[in-house]
């Protein structure tokens, strides 16, 4: 079954996961922020559990505010999501579990 929003709020969140490009990746506070939530990071965070259609809405990109990689519930879980961000050329730390986050975050273009 395809993602059935239960909210306004869900529907932003994942039509602005939607919009990460492959090699980049964007914060829970960062999309939390962008669906007009300022705060609401673990909201962010229940919605990417709940996400049906990874393939719509990537949320392998999405990743907690220092880069390390928070929660992923599908596959082998954190090591699935970390396959998948390589396979996609994001960067990860010398320590290898955290996204360097000053060369793969998503830096959306703001409307004036």
């Amino acid at each position: 079954m395809k993602n059935v929003p239960k909210s306004n709020f869900q529907s932003t969140v994942y039509s602005v996961v939607a919009s990460i490009p492959r090699g980049s990746v964007a914060t829970y506070g960062q999309i939390a922020e962008l669906a007009g939530r300022p705060g609401a990071a673990r909201a962010v965070g229940t919605c990417m559990r709940n996400n049906k259609d990874t393939h719509t809405v990537p949320c392998h990109r999405v990743v907690a505010s220092n880069g390390t990689l928070a929660g992923y519930a599908y596959g082998d879980g954190l090591s699935t999501k970390k396959k998948l961000l390589q396979k996609e050329g994001v960067s990860f730390k010398t320590n290898g579990t955290t996204v360097d986050l000053k060369a793969n975050q998503w830096q959306p273009k703001r409307s004036r």
